[in-house]
């Protein structure tokens, strides 16, 4: 009896494995939305200088989207002459085609400081999602770059902007798009993902929208996913809508501007947001249901608005407001080690921690255990205004998007 159940359960994992592979998945922070990235024997260091420049191309326009790359082909988007458009180049930089996506985020009074795309796309097997910064949610065949189908989040589906418009990287699953419009009655909503039809829309809090991506969460009992609004870290069943539960955040200036994704790793999840005040980072012990949380430790003097962070073991990597790369004790939510003159976009390969900073400095940084060490860094000097993407590493290249251009370093 006991090799039946051994067989069945290889069985059911070679078949799991198979539709895994089947899928071409490629989205906002790597496969999982956690900034860690599978690749191996990558540069221990970096020349002086920096890593070889394999390519770069200026011809983006503005904007902090990231790319993500999907087998032989990046996609970006960008904004160009107030229009938003979606890039498609192949493995050398050259340009395979771009599609527009109706008008661009300008901004006005502060926010015209800002203009331009700010969502990386989510490609789903042969089929590319993305969203404008006004909220103009496209499907993009793509080989070609043909638009499918488009609806517009406001228009459509009475949703509000935030003040810098829409950031969200649209999570997309077998079956559906999910998106948060923002509206006091429509403020989550699932689209099928061939037709763009609405398939449920949810109330939730009626809370206004942040500029978080959000993260699905796989669960025995229901699938739910996890997003912010502009005051709350909230949860829906990702079959129907229905609110689960909500966790207040506490983190609201200009709008609640924080644009990082929760990260869920054996039955907890993890944050980090707040900008002058509120939570901070904070761990939340998940119900085996889905049905509820529970805080297990919240740091409130970490502040991140955006940027992301990452989790290696038991560690929680990030850069903080006061100017400095941390790392947390996952146990206690304690700082145990920190990197001065570090902020910006973290993310994690081959047992090493790549900080983007907003100074346009690249850092290479060994964690070992608690401690980090600084091993390398070099200057992006090619592109426009300020350096707020993450950077994607995918085949042994570092990929760094600086407003108008896109750069790709070997680092293997």
């Amino acid at each position: 009896m006991k090799k039946i159940n051994a067989l069945t359960v290889l069985f059911y994992l070679l078949m799991v494995a198979q539709a895994i592979q089947s899928q071409n998945i490629a989205q906002w922070r790597g496969i999982n939305r956690d900034g860690n990235y599978a690749e191996q024997n990558l540069l221990k260091v970096w020349p002086e200088a920096g890593p070889k420049l394999l390519w770069s191309t200026e011809i983006l326009g503005s904007g902090f989207a990231s790319p993500v790359i999907s087998g032989d082909k990046i996609y970006i988007n960008g904004g160009k002459d107030s229009t938003s458009y979606l890039f498609a180049f192949d493995l050398k930089g050259n340009l395979l085609w771009k599609s527009p996506n109706g008008p661009e985020y300008a901004g006005k009074d502060y926010g015209s400081n800002f203009p331009g795309a700010r969502s990386a796309p989510t490609v789903y097997n042969d089929l590319i999602y993305v969203t404008s910064g006004i909220g103009r949610i496209a499907c993009f065949d793509a080989a070609t770059g043909k638009e499918k189908w488009a609806v517009n989040m406001i228009s459509d589906l009475g949703g509000k902007a935030n003040y810098f418009g829409y950031s969200e990287s649209l999570f997309v699953d077998e079956k559906q798009v999910y998106c948060f419009p923002g509206g006091s009655e429509t403020n989550v909503a699932a689209l099928d993902k061939y037709t763009g039809k609405v398939v449920w829309t949810s109330k939730a809090l009626g809370d206004q929208v942040s500029y978080s991506s959000p993260l699905m969460i796989q669960l025995p009992q229901r699938n739910i996913l996890v997003t912010l609004s502009r005051e709350y870290l909230l949860a829906l069943d990702a079959k129907n809508g229905n609110l689960l539960w909500s966790f207040k955040e506490d983190s609201v200036k200009q709008e609640g501007t924080y644009c990082n994704t929760p990260i869920y790793d054996g039955g907890f999840i993890y944050d980090v947001s707040g900008v002058e005040k509120g939570s901070g980072a904070y761990k939340l012990e998940l119900a085996s249901d889905g049905m509820s949380v529970k805080e297990i430790w919240k740091n409130s003097r970490i502040k991140n608005s955006f940027g992301g962070f990452v989790k290696v073991q038991d560690q929680l990597f990030c850069a903080s407001k006061d100017n400095k790369l941390k790392s947390l004790d996952t146990n206690t939510g304690l700082v145990v080690d920190s990197i001065s003159n570090l902020r910006g976009s973290v993310i994690f390969a081959d047992n090493q921690l790549y900080c983007y900073s907003d100074n346009g400095n690249m850092a290479l940084i060994r964690p070992t255990g608690a401690k980090m060490e600084l091993v390398s860094k070099f200057k992006v000097e090619k592109g426009t205004k300020e350096h707020f993407s993450n950077p994607v590493i995918t085949n042994g290249v570092l990929y760094i998007r600086h407003g108008n251009a896109l750069m790709a370093y070997e680092i293997k």
